[in-house]
């Protein structure tokens, strides 16, 4: 064209750089259009005959895009509210995981760490894909953590609108969103299809897999795929056609034998996320949790009728330290606000001298679970179903969803499909009354039905309540699914196994579980479900050996850890507090020398975390032995402000202290 002079030598040095780039491509044939039809014609004549890329781009690729757009954006477009969300547009910026990361169960990693990451840099969503500085590359392996209702599923919506409106990362071409919940009902897939499958009007599949256009592909919730990922026995494939198992072609994505070109990122829990070897990822970011002000912007949106309301509940999450370390997650802070509204709008002045505002685990859910059963009764006519078959309605409800979320639990499963359903016995028909929409959600995608609880501690908890409720009568190993067991009869026997096998989990995924279960046998839970799902004053012919059981657990040696943490926050939820009560005494009066047994240096670690006597300083002066010092290391990590002054330390426990100040995990600000 230019040879034609059809074109300037400035248009046709424009035309010729910009015609590479699709969303260019029309910006090229609007400045030809005012050359006249021939020139149009000759450039339809030379771009087919010698430029079959750039006919491709305008024939099939321009329109391709623009219908995966409108596809995201009917999809994605239902207008987030940017209000609450302004957490997620500035990441953390982390190097790897952590030791309590990788091991320890979410809500243990938010009580150690008091909800603050040990973090300085943070990175803006906008940036999330592009290089550091001006000599490193764009990240090809980007992993997103956040512990369980944090918003990392929030955040890729978010992502995907902002990008479709065109507002971020213009350069890249294809988003392509997808969730191992969709993955889990593959069995095989090969590269090429497991884009078509998802995305049917991506027709021609070849520009994202030859990496022709720039691809992000987003994999949300690594913690919900059904196969766990094994880097070390990767079978290589480089053939995107090939259909291989589901988890190795994520394996081989991951390791870059296919999708070479494309950006992948993943987000996931914690836990699962260590399934990635640190070598393979190029930039690990962790979500924030909520600052003070966004709390209660989230609570005011909460009870937008009611102001008054919503500070009350504030002010109660505020009085409680470990309540409101918990609220720095908006799943666990919309729990913990339901309840305790619950309880401030049903309770008269009257009421509330026999009940307290729940402050344990067990209470604030026990409220939540009777803020759902109540809501069920009340959608009943009741000139046609008496209360008691609301009643045993709710049980049966409540059973099967109990079975179901113990045995998921068991087997590390959060999502569960028809099928599933139908093996548990669970009428789906069911699942659409009130109280089933809020313990468990819905989510249609194509050709299956996915469900999954509305948050990991609502699962924990059913599975506790079933655990509790089939352990009175059940005369085999409840653990073995089968029934295929030695003989196991009585509740406490059934509560020791349960006990013993959540200090036994490599991996603490039972720890919650065994909280709500010792929640159960306590005083004020019981006066709450009795009538519900509990039997009045049932508790009262167990709750003292259970409380023996767990002492016994922590009078063994002076080995503290996170297991014995955790059997004292059981202690906490049984409402037996008073080791704890006697050590925190002594510590206001600085009077702990020589009353650190091993049951009160367990109290000690326990406190160390949730007592409002550590928040400004933890003042351990005049007190530790080598042993003692040695025993509450991993606990002594998380004090911002230390003062170990008076206790005529030695080398070997300098040595010791060194250790743990160059400890990843360290939080220690102040030493004394």
């Amino acid at each position: 064209l230019r040879r034609l002079d059809l074109l300037t030598a400035e248009e046709a040095s424009w035309a010729q750089e910009a015609s590479s780039l699709p969303k260019q491509v029309r910006a090229v044939v609007d400045v030809l259009a005012g050359k006249g039809s021939y020139a149009s014609q000759s450039l339809q004549t030379f771009i087919e005959t010698t430029n079959s890329q750039l006919y491709l781009h305008i024939t099939v690729y321009e329109p391709m895009v623009q219908k995966h757009l409108e596809s995201l954006l009917r999809h994605y477009g239902n207008g987030l509210e940017t209000g609450p969300l302004q957490r997620l547009t500035n990441l953390l910026l982390v190097e790897g995981l952590t030791d309590i990361q990788q091991k320890e169960h979410d809500i243990l990693q938010i009580e150690v760490t008091k909800g603050l990451p040990n973090v300085s840099k943070s990175i803006p969503l906008e940036k999330l894909f592009l290089p550091l500085s001006k000599v490193s590359i764009p990240p090809r392996i980007s992993v997103t953590v956040g512990v369980a209702g944090i918003g990392k599923s929030t955040l890729v919506k978010l992502f995907v609108d902002t990008w479709v409106k065109g507002e971020i990362n213009r350069d890249i071409i294809f988003v392509l969103p997808l969730t191992f919940r969709e993955l889990n009902n593959y069995e095989k897939l090969s590269a090429e299809r497991l884009i078509c499958s998802v995305f049917p009007h991506i027709t021609e599949p070849n520009c994202i897999l030859s990496g022709a256009a720039r691809t992000l592909l987003i994999l949300d919730g690594l913690d919900e795929f059904k196969t766990p990922l094994d880097f070390s026995n990767t079978v290589v494939c480089i053939d995107p056609k090939k259909e291989i198992q589901v988890d190795n072609l994520i394996t081989n994505i991951v390791r870059g034998n296919l999708l070479q070109e494309a950006s992948i990122w993943i987000t996931s829990r914690p836990t699962a996320a260590s399934q990635i070897p640190g070598g393979l990822v190029d930039r690990m970011t962790e979500i924030r949790g909520f600052g003070a002000a966004e709390m209660k912007h989230f609570l005011d949106q909460m009870f937008l009728d009611n102001r008054d309301l919503s500070g009350r509940v504030l002010h109660h999450i505020r009085a409680n330290r470990s309540l409101q370390v918990m609220c720095t997650i908006p799943g666990f802070c919309q729990i913990s606000g339901s309840s305790i509204g619950y309880y401030l709008n049903n309770s008269t002045d009257q009421s509330r001298e026999g009940t307290a505002v729940p402050r344990t685990l067990s209470e604030i859910y026990s409220y939540y679970f009777k803020m759902a059963l109540s809501s069920s009764w009340l959608e009943k006519p009741r000139e046609t179903l008496r209360i008691e078959q609301a009643v045993n309605n709710s049980k049966k409800i409540v059973g099967s969803l109990g079975r179901l979320a113990f045995y998921g639990l068991l087997k590390k499963k959060y999502v569960f499909y028809e099928q599933d359903m139908k093996s548990y016995g669970i009428d789906l028909s069911l699942l659409q009354s009130s109280l089933c929409s809020r313990l468990l959600l819905k989510e249609e995608v194509q050709s299956f039905t996915a469900y999954y609880f509305s948050h990991l501690t609502i699962q924990e908890f059913l599975a506790a309540l079933y655990y509790y409720m089939a352990a009175k009568r059940a005369i085999f190993d409840l653990f073995t699914e089968s029934g295929m067991s030695w003989p196991k009869l009585g509740f406490l026997n059934h509560f020791k196994s349960a006990v013993q096998r959540s200090l036994q989990a490599e991996d603490r995924h039972l720890d919650i579980f065994v909280r709500f279960l010792c929640g159960l046998l306590s005083p004020q839970v019981n006066k709450l479900l009795s009538g519900w799902l509990l039997m009045k004053d049932e508790h009262n012919s167990f709750r003292s050996q259970a409380i023996s059981f767990l002492q016994g657990c922590l009078n063994t040696n002076y080995v503290i850890s996170s297991r014995t943490v955790n059997t004292m926050h059981c202690l906490y939820e049984i409402q037996h507090t008073e080791i704890a009560k006697t050590v925190e005494e002594a510590m206001k009066n600085e009077s702990l020398a020589g009353m650190l047994t091993p049951m009160n240096c367990s109290a000690l670690a326990y406190l160390l975390q949730v007592s409002d006597v550590c928040m400004e300083e933890t003042n351990l002066s005049n007190c530790l032995t080598y042993n003692i010092c040695k025993s509450l290391l991993s606990q002594l990590l998380f004090c911002h402000n230390l003062r170990l002054d008076n206790n005529q330390f030695k080398d070997n426990v300098m040595e010791l202290l060194g250790s743990v100040l160059s400890v990843k995990d360290c939080q220690i600000q102040k030493l004394r």
